[in-house]
């Protein structure tokens, strides 16, 4: 048996005076196996799940939502329904359904699992959507005045509740 404070060291196992053997006197001293092990965790994955790299991608605000949107058939994957399990690569053609019959073609370009600034987020992948004609663009405004113009008022608030009643006589 080792002495006290040394463990052993080729299989990365050290003895703490206080704790002794078990997992929390490995801790002390990383092997190489455990550094080489950070380390690949570190490279970029080949494969990653499309809700996930939705949301890191910026194109939907929460992974909540992206998966809300790709079981509600909003996202295609190289032209069949994307599914949130569905492991995506680089290369996988998007096509996301967004409001008004807009539909945004996206290219996968690198994968990541973790969020990044929305500048670099915007280099995981290429937009292929062509851009709006001014038709479109006008018509998407004559809509969103229209929308704007059929929402139901508001409720009155207090004070104008006052002057309605003080004007029909009660």
């Amino acid at each position: 048996m080792p002495s006290e404070g040394q463990g052993d060291p080729e299989r990365g196992i050290s003895v703490s005076s206080r704790r002794g053997w078990g997992p929390a006197a490995n801790q002390a001293m990383p092997t190489q196996d455990k550094i080489a092990a950070r380390a690949s965790d570190d490279r970029e994955p080949t494969e990653i799940r499309l809700d996930v790299w939705l949301d890191v991608a910026c194109l939907y605000r929460t992974r909540s939502e992206a998966q809300k949107a790709c079981k509600g058939g909003k996202v295609d994957v190289n032209g069949q329904p994307g599914k949130p399990h569905r492991l995506i690569r680089p290369g996988d053609r998007l096509v996301l359904s967004r409001p008004m019959g807009r539909r945004q073609t996206v290219v996968v370009r690198q994968l990541a699992e973790h969020h990044v600034a929305k500048a670099e987020a915007r280099l995981l992948y290429e937009d292929l959507t062509p851009q709006p004609t001014p038709e479109e663009i006008e018509l998407r405004r004559l809509e969103r005045i229209y929308h704007a113009s059929m929402t139901p008022p508001r409720a009155p608030d207090k004070r104008e509740r006052r002057e309605l009643r003080r004007l029909k006589g009660k």
